[in-house]
């Protein structure tokens, strides 16, 4: 089994780093193999709605880390998100990576556990979380919760050392985490499978 957390933040060994971080801490001690995949600072492109990764799986453009996380997702047994506060919401270059790989390579992450982490000075964290939850209930994934809101607070790491709730919140995400994807091997074992959903239908208006 492994986890892929993908570390939304500029700064690779700032705040968000270390609450995912405490998350590996625990699923390392459970037998689930993890990696930390950081975003970086670079520029990303945007989603431009061009449709031309449609069966694909990938998206067309080539310019970023954006494929080469949706070929890790493929063989990953599950996800955790993690991203600062900006304006009362994750960073913008990570949406414009999550909304990319969503878009295209959404396959790669349906009915496999997920969770959002945040971090914050100070507010913004539920409106950031509900972002973030928005992408995996939209792939079906079982969405990973904890003892609190998955965040912690401080503006710099040492900071966030101190909040011994918000780490011990990580912690017991990660024992969640640990325990869902073992359910689900157990039940693989006993030939559950996911259930396949309806086709698609959309309704662009009502009356």
């Amino acid at each position: 089994m492994k986890v892929l957390l993908l570390n939304g933040s500029t700064h690779k060994n700032g705040c968000t780093y270390l609450a995912l971080s405490e998350v590996t801490k625990v699923l390392e001690t459970e037998g689930v193999e993890t990696e930390i995949v950081q975003m970086g600072g670079g520029a990303v492109r945007d989603c431009t709605g061009c449709n031309g990764c449609a069966g694909k799986g990938q998206c067309v453009f080539g310019d970023d880390m954006v494929n080469e996380i949706i070929a890790k997702a493929k063989e990953a047994d599950g996800f955790v998100f993690g991203s600062p506060v900006y304006f009362a919401h994750p960073t913008g270059h990570f949406l414009s990576v999550l909304d990319r790989m969503f878009y295209a390579g959404g396959e790669a992450f349906f009915h496999k556990p997920g969770a959002a982490v945040v971090t914050a000075r100070r507010a913004g964290t539920t409106a950031s979380l509900d972002v973030l939850n928005k992408y995996m209930t939209d792939a079906q994934m079982p969405v990973v919760s904890s003892t609190y809101w998955n965040m912690v607070f401080g503006p710099a790491p040492e900071l966030v050392e101190q909040d011994k709730e918000g780490l011990q919140t990580m912690r017991n995400l990660g024992r969640n985490m640990a325990w869902l994807l073992k359910c689900i091997q157990a039940g693989v074992r006993q030939g559950v499978t996911p259930p396949a959903m309806e086709t698609e239908h959309w309704t662009n208006f009502n009356r």
